[in-house]
């Protein structure tokens, strides 16, 4: 099984859709404070897109994994994480809330982005591997894997140090532990078994 081809057409337009929910999030933006810093690697990552992709090409569903994850991070991005208003959104809808209906005390949408970088992340990652670290369908695999694991202690070292540079209300909205003393323990757990999740699929692709 070869990975899937690259579709240009395709490819410009999740590019596009990705770049106009950047553009929309910061329609009447609710936290300017932290808005530079969760849209500034979105708005590089956008404008750094043409030229990576020349250099490395990458299959439309791999591409569009990226796209899905990024976007999901844009819309936490725009309401600083912790005050994603999905409770508002269900109830609109359905005249209950999630956190009623599951007992939550903290709003959870981080941790669905958190999950997602490790699911979202194992295609491309084992799509690039193979394709230029010369690995076959197991190694690939497993290098996504590390790479899930790795990005994810990284991210949270990051936000260790913000803390510690910025300016204690800004750290705190930024990495919206919400109060909870194990976040970011968590946080890597969720995307780790996002990622186990997807890695059984992930390395079928044959260079």
């Amino acid at each position: 099984m070869t990975d899937a081809p690259a579709r240009p057409e395709t490819q410009r337009l999740l590019i596009g859709l990705l770049l106009a929910s950047l553009l929309v999030a910061q329609i009447d933006q609710p936290y300017p404070d932290v808005a530079l810093l969760q849209h500034l690697p979105t708005m590089l990552l956008l404008v750094a897109s043409p030229a990576l992709l020349r250099r490395w090409p990458l299959s439309t569903p791999a591409l569009a994994c990226i796209v899905v994850f990024v976007a999901l991070h844009t819309l936490g991005g725009r309401y600083a994480y912790s005050n994603v208003p999905y409770d508002d959104w269900v109830r609109a809808m359905t005249g209950s809330t999630l956190s009623e209906t599951f007992g939550w005390g903290r709003n959870h949408y981080d941790r669905l982005v958190h999950f997602a970088f490790g699911a979202l992340s194992v295609v491309p990652v084992a799509e690039f591997a193979r394709r230029w670290g010369g690995l076959g369908a197991r190694g690939a695999a497993l290098s996504a894997l590390g790479w899930v694991l790795a990005i994810s202690c990284l991210y949270e070292i990051f936000e260790w140090l913000l803390t510690i540079v910025a300016a204690g209300e800004t750290a705190d909205r930024y990495n919206g532990q919400q109060g909870d003393i194990w976040d970011a323990q968590k946080d890597m757990a969720l995307a780790t078994v996002g990622a186990i999740l997807i890695v059984p699929f992930a390395g079928r692709g044959r260079r």
